[in-house]
C-alpha cells in the first residue's frame, strides 16, 4: 500500500514549478533572464554556495519583465479593488473620509485651472490696468478659497490615511496569521507550505503601502483628469502634447522600478544572511563562544565582505536609475521644446489667444508632473500588490489544509485511544515512520513507549495527539475515528510535554497558565499547579514570583536553567489538566535526583481519569509503567510489562541491561587487557535496587541522550 505523504491529496493537483519549468506571461511571451548576482566568498565559505530563494520570487522577478504601462493600467482596477476591500474591512469610515477629500481635491484642481484662465484673461484683456487688475480679482478671490479648501482636504485625506493604514496592516496580519495557526502540522512541517508562509509575511507590510501609494494614485490620477478636461476645453490637440511631455517619465520610472525589483529578488537571501551574522554578533547566547573561541573577528571579517558586495550592487543600481532617469529626462525635454513651438504656433496663427496659452501652460506643467507621479505610483502599487498576492495565496492554501471545523462529537470522558494498524510516512523519506502499529492507551494508566532514536516515538505522540492523520489504519477516540472526530474536542483532553516545549517570553505565571489559556486567570489555581509540579519553590523563589518576566531579551527579565525550564513545562501540563498526558522526553535538561523526582510526579499524575503516556529514553523510568511498547523500524517489536519483557530477553531486555551497565562498578581500563564483564539480566537489577536504596526510579538510570531523530 503507497504511503501519502503530508500535503498529497490536498492541493487539487497543483505542481509547484521549479527552477527549470517553463513559464510563461500573460499573451504567451517567454519570460527573459535576469542577470544572476556573482557568488561572494563568504557565501561560498559560509552557507556553501549562493543565497537564493527559489520558490516565490521567480514568478515575482518574471512578473515585472515584459511588463508595460498598458498592462499595469489594465491591471489597476483590480488592484484599488483589492485595497479597497483591504481597506474596508479595517475601517470603513476612514476609507470613506479619504475617498471624499480625494474627490474633492480632484474638483479643487479642475476649478482652479479654470479660475486660473479667467484670471489671465481679465489681466490680458482690453482697457486700463486698474480695471483689468480689478476685473481679476473675483477669480483670484475664488481661486485661493478653492487653494484654502484643497489643502484642507489634503489634511483630512492625509489624517484618515494614517488612522487607516495601520488598521488595514493588522487586520491583513491578523488574516494571514490566524489562517496559518489554523492549518494541520503536516502543512507546518511542509518544506513548500513553509517557503510560501515566508513570501506572505511581507504581505501585511505591503498592504498598509498600498493604501497611501494607492491615495497617491488616485490623487494624481483625479488630477490628471481634471488637466486633461481643462487642455480639452481649450483646445483638442493640448491633450495628446501632455501625453508626449509624460510618457519618457513613465518609461524611466517603470524601467528603475523593473531592476530595482528584479535586485530585490536576486539579494534578499544575501541581504538576510548579513542581518544573521549581525545578530549572532550581538547575541548573548552566542556571546560565550564568539569571545571564547575568537570567533567574532571571523564573522565579522564575513559580514564586511557580504556587505561591501550589497554595496557594489546598489551601485550598479544607482548607475543604471542615473542612466535611465537622463535619458528619460532628455526625451521629457524635447517633448516639452515640440510642445512650447506647437503652442507658439496656436497663438501666432490666432487660433488660441493668450489666456488660454497662459492657461495651456499652467495646465501642461500641472499635467506632466501629475501624469509622471502617476506612473510612478502606479509601479508601487503594483510592486507591493504582488505581496499582498502572496498573502491572499497563502491564506487560501492555508484554508485548503486547515483543521477540519466539526466532526463527529466525542464523549466529554473519553476512556481508551487504540491504533489499529496504523502507518504513516513523509514525504522526504521512502519509507514509513510507523507501520502497522496497533496499541491502546488507556486512562487510569501509564503507558510507556520506548524504542531508539528514528524509531517513531515522536511521531506516534503527534498521531496520538491528532496533530497528524494516518496514511491507513486508524486510531480511535472510543471507537470515533480520528478523521471524523471533532478535532476541538480531540484536543482539548490532551495535554503535551515535550522536550523541546516552548519557552515563553513572557511572566513565569503565564508560561503556567497558557498550559490552558481559556481558564480563568485564578493566581491560586496556577500556584497549586507549580506546587503539584515540583516547581513551587522555584516560582517562590523569583524576583516578582508569578508576575517575574522569564527573558533577558527585555529590561528587568529573568532567566532559567534548562532544568528549570522543565519544571515549569511540567507545572503547565498539571495546570491544563487533561484527560491523556503525552510526555516526550521530560527529563534531558534535570539532574539525576531531580529527574527521580520528576518521573515520580510524571507518575503520580496517572489516575481514573487521566491516562499518561511516557516516551523517554531512560529505561528506569518506565520499570513501573503499566504497559510498555518497544518501537522498532517503525513498528512494535514488543509489549508487555518491564519484568515480562526482561524475562522474554528481547529488544527492550537488551536496551535496558546495555543502559545498568553504563553504570555498574568495575576495576579501570590499563590497557593490558579486557575489562571485566558487567552485571547484566535479572541478576544485575537486583543488584541496582539494593544500590539505590530499594528506590525502583534509581535502578540505572541512564545518561542523558541526545533528541530522536525521528519527527
Amino acid at each position: 500500500m503507497p504511503v501519502r505523504t503530508v500535503g498529497e491529496g490536498r492541493r487539487g493537483g497543483e505542481r509547484v514549478r521549479g527552477r527549470g519549468a517553463a513559464m510563461r506571461l500573460p499573451g504567451g511571451r517567454r519570460p527573459g533572464k535576469a542577470a544572476k548576482p556573482p557568488v561572494s566568498e563568504s557565501e561560498q565559505e559560509l552557507f556553501g554556495g549562493p543565497l537564493r530563494y527559489d520558490l516565490g520570487w521567480s514568478t515575482h522577478e518574471y512578473a515585472f519583465e515584459g511588463q508595460t504601462l498598458r498592462s499595469t493600467l489594465r491591471a489597476f482596477p483590480g488592484m484599488v479593488a483589492g485595497t479597497l476591500r483591504l481597506a474596508a474591512r479595517a475601517d470603513r469610515r476612514a476609507l470613506w473620509t479619504v475617498g471624499a477629500a480625494e474627490v474633492g481635491q480632484g474638483v479643487a484642481a479642475a476649478v482652479g485651472l479654470v479660475l486660473v484662465n479667467q484670471v489671465l484673461g481679465a489681466l490680458l484683456g482690453v482697457g486700463e490696468v486698474a480695471d483689468r487688475l480689478y476685473g481679476a480679482l473675483p477669480a483670484l478671490a475664488a481661486g485661493g478659497a478653492v487653494a484654502v479648501a484643497g489643502a484642507l482636504l489634503a489634511s483630512l485625506s492625509t489624517a484618515a490615511t494614517g488612522r487607516l493604514e495601520p488598521k488595514v496592516e493588522r487586520a491583513a496580519n491578523e488574516r494571514f496569521l490566524g489562517a496559518v495557526v489554523a492549518v494541520e502540522l503536516e502543512a507546518v512541517e511542509d518544506g513548500e507550505f513553509r517557503r510560501l508562509i515566508d513570501v506572505a509575511e511581507m504581505g501585511a507590510s505591503s498592504a498598509r503601502r498600498m493604501v497611501g501609494q494607492g491615495v497617491s494614485t488616485v490623487n494624481s490620477l483625479l488630477s490628471l483628469l481634471a488637466a486633461a478636461g481643462v487642455l480639452t476645453v481649450l483646445h483638442p490637440v493640448l491633450l495628446p502634447m501632455l501625453v508626449l511631455i509624460a510618457a519618457p517619465r513613465g518609461w524611466g520610472a517603470m524601467r528603475v522600478t523593473q531592476r530595482r525589483y528584479a535586485s530585490v529578488m536576486h539579494w534578499v537571501e544575501h541581504r538576510r544572511a548579513g542581518s544573521l551574522i549581525s545578530r549572532h554578533l550581538t547575541s548573548r547566547h552566542s556571546a560565550p563562544e564568539i569571545r571564547v573561541h575568537g570567533a567574532g573577528a571571523f564573522l565579522l571579517r564575513h559580514y564586511r565582505a557580504m556587505a561591501a558586495n550589497a554595496e557594489a550592487e546598489q551601485a550598479r543600481l544607482a548607475r543604471e536609475r542615473a542612466g535611465t532617469e537622463l535619458a528619460a529626462a532628455a526625451l521629457s525635454g524635447l517633448a516639452m521644446l515640440v510642445t512650447w513651438v506647437a503652442l507658439a504656433l496656436l497663438v501666432v496663427s490666432g487660433r488660441v489667444d493668450l489666456a488660454v496659452a497662459g492657461t495651456a501652460v499652467v495646465a501642461i506643467r500641472t499635467g506632466s508632473a501629475t501624469l509622471g507621479a502617476l506612473v510612478v505610483n502606479l509601479n508601487a502599487v503594483t510592486e507591493e500588490s504582488l505581496y499582498v498576492a502572496d498573502l491572499e495565496k497563502c491564506v487560501a492554501r492555508a484554508a485548503e489544509r486547515a483543521v477540519p471545523v466539526g466532526g463527529v462529537p466525542l464523549p466529554e470522558k473519553v476512556a481508551e485511544v487504540r491504533f489499529e494498524t496504523v502507518r504513516f510516512g513523509y514525504p522526504d523519506r521512502a519509507e514509513p515512520v510507523l507501520d502497522g502499529v496497533s496499541l491502546r492507551v488507556r486512562t487510569g494508566e501509564v503507558t510507556a513507549v520506548v524504542g531508539e532514536n528514528g524509531a517513531g516515538k515522536s511521531t506516534l505522540m503527534k498521531l496520538l495527539a491528532g496533530l497528524l492523520l494516518p496514511a491507513s489504519g486508524r486510531v480511535l477516540w472510543d471507537g470515533v475515528d480520528l478523521r471524523e472526530a471533532d478535532r476541538a474536542q480531540l484536543f482539548a483532553q490532551v495535554g503535551l510535554v515535550t522536550q523541546d516545549f516552548e519557552r515563553w517570553p513572557m511572566t513565569a505565571g503565564t508560561n503556567i497558565r497558557i498550559g490552558a489559556p481559556d481558564r480563568p486567570g485564578d493566581e491560586r489555581a496556577v500556584l497549586e499547579a507549580a506546587r503539584a509540579a515540583g516547581a513551587g519553590p522555584l516560582v517562590e523563589g523569583l524576583p516578582r514570583g508569578l508576575h517575574t518576566l522569564l527573558s533577558r531579551v527585555f529590561r528587568g527579565g529573568s532567566d532559567l536553567s534548562g532544568g528549570q525550564w522543565q519544571r515549569i513545562g511540567l507545572a503547565r501540563a498539571e495546570y491544563r489538566d487533561a484527560r491523556f498526558l503525552l510526555v516526550d522526553e521530560p527529563t534531558s535538561a534535570l539532574d539525576p535526583e531531580a529527574e527521580i523526582a520528576a518521573f515520580d510526579r510524571i507518575r503520580g499524575l496517572a489516575g481514573p481519569d487521566r491516562a499518561v503516556v511516557l516516551v523517554t529514553h531512560r529505561m528506569a523510568a518506565v520499570r513501573r509503567a503499566d504497559r510498555i511498547y518497544v518501537l522498532d523500524g517503525g513498528r512494535v517489536a514488543e509489549e508487555g510489562t518491564h519484568d515480562t519483557l526482561l524475562a522474554a530477553g528481547g529488544r527492550y531486555a537488551a536496551m535496558y541491561e546495555a543502559q545498568a551497565a553504563q553504570y555498574e562498578p568495575g576495576p579501570p581500563e590499563t590497557g593490558d587487557g579486557p575489562p571485566l564483564p558487567h552485571r547484566a539480566g535479572p541478576a544485575a537489577e537486583a543488584a541496582d535496587e539494593a544500590d539505590a536504596g530499594q528506590n525502583p526510579a534509581c535502578a540505572g538510570p541512564p545518561p542523558p541522550a541526545p533528541a530522536e531523530s525521528s519527527r
